[in-house]
């Protein structure tokens, strides 16, 4: 997973490094082999420079003005086909792991969700597809960045290695 460095201010007043390691919300999935999710950071809205806020974090979706800043490993797709993948068990695993966001995917349409956020999206590695609800898609790799508008959209990885995206949603008021 991921390795977050966390930056603060000393009792003298002196910029020094608060913590060094992996982020303390991750989660490996279960019940999605491959699947893995590190909250690195969130913030209130107006952001202030806090104390580690990711163990009190209530949903996985930001209010408007508040921010998530996430990394998610994404499996190749044939993991969701394999013949032990139990999808009930795995819905209520991300139901636990990530309040507010797993709720927003749907039952009917495995992937598909529309979030109330802009989000800032970075390919770390592995190739990834963007599907989008009309239809569209663009397949990104490495170094691409995606501008995720709160539109209708789901996440696939089509090849045989999973993909790990750095992800930054901003809390935003309606949808375009």
């Amino acid at each position: 997973m991921a390795r977050r460095v966390v930056t603060g201010v000393s009792a003298s007043s002196k910029p020094v490094i608060v913590s060094d390691g992996e982020p303390p919300r991750t989660h490996q999935c279960v019940h999605t082999p491959g699947h893995a999710r590190a909250l690195v950071w969130n913030t209130t809205a107006p952001a202030t420079p806090s104390a580690d806020p990711t163990a009190s974090l209530k949903s996985f979706v930001p209010a408007p003005g508040e921010t998530i800043a996430l990394t998610v490993t994404f499996p190749p797709s044939s993991v969701y086909a394999a013949p032990g993948f139990d999808p009930a068990a795995a819905a209520a695993e991300q139901l636990a792991t990530s309040p507010g966001l797993a709720e927003l995917f749907e039952p009917d349409n495995p992937g598909m969700h529309t979030t109330p956020t802009v989000d800032y999206g970075v390919v770390l590695s592995g190739e990834i597809v963007l599907d989008l609800d009309g239809g569209e898609t663009a397949v990104l790799g490495p170094g691409d960045i995606v501008v995720q508008n709160g539109t209708r959209h789901a996440w696939r990885v089509t090849g045989t290695e999973p993909a790990t995206m750095f992800f930054v949603l901003i809390g935003a008021d309606g949808t375009p």
